[in-house]
């Protein structure tokens, strides 16, 4: 098989690009990368020294491609679904583009400060940081809740790659900092995301790996 996902199921990044893949219904190899065991590290630094997941192999290219966005783009290119993920209109393509890294930037970002930081030892925990992240999740939802009043992707009627960032950055968003009551468009948008077949199957797969979520404890039982 020419394409190989060096990933893991449990992170919120390998979720996106697994989304765009099931979405496309491209065949592929997943290959699970556990950078906790040296050896296994030692092999994905040679394919990737920067040595973040995930990364996406093209053997019949020889091309080794990183960067989730990149990633998505690369396969609409030349692995196209019958739906692509990038619109073809000019103005609808950057819109996708700008809410694509709105979801990484704005919402994965201050979630996974959040969530590295319980990691910590208790010394060298930034309480500061924390607050930060809480308070630009709280930024981005908003933001999100006038986007997503009269709209039912994304950027309009059809899912593109910015819904594929959006998934898996609301879900474990919204664990760590739940949805207020004042953000119904927020919690509509993300129920119609869980309901989408792509991120159902991400889910599922991911669903043994739960217990090693830091927040684990804050997980709602529908997902467990």
């Amino acid at each position: 098989m020419a394409l190989t996902l060096y990933y893991h199921p449990l992170a919120s990044f390998c979720h996106k690009v697994l989304i765009a893949l099931y979405e496309s219904g491209t065949p592929f190899t997943a290959q699970i990368v556990n950078l906790m065991d040296r050896n296994e590290r030692a092999g994905y630094l040679e394919l990737w020294p920067v040595g973040k997941i995930p990364v996406l192999r093209d053997d019949r290219r020889d091309r080794t491609i990183p960067e989730t966005s990149i990633m998505i783009e690369y396969l609409d290119q030349l692995y196209p679904g019958a739906q692509p993920l990038f619109p073809r209109g000019e103005a609808e393509r950057l819109d996708a583009r700008l809410w694509d890294r709105f979801y990484d930037c704005y919402v994965q970002v201050p979630m996974s400060k959040i969530v590295t930081d319980r990691l910590r030892a208790e010394g060298e925990r930034d309480t500061r940081g924390v607050a930060d992240a809480r308070a630009a999740l709280a930024t981005a939802y908003g933001m999100i809740e006038r986007q997503m009043a009269s709209r039912t992707w994304a950027i309009g009627d059809t899912f593109s790659i910015a819904d594929c960032a959006a998934a898996p950055a609301l879900f474990y968003a919204g664990i760590v900092v739940p949805f207020a009551e004042d953000h119904p468009h927020v919690a509509a948008y993300f129920e119609r995301l869980l309901e989408r077949a792509s991120f159902k199957r991400a889910l599922d797969e991911a669903r043994p790996y739960f217990p090693h979520f830091p927040y684990r404890e804050a997980m709602p039982a529908r997902f467990l």
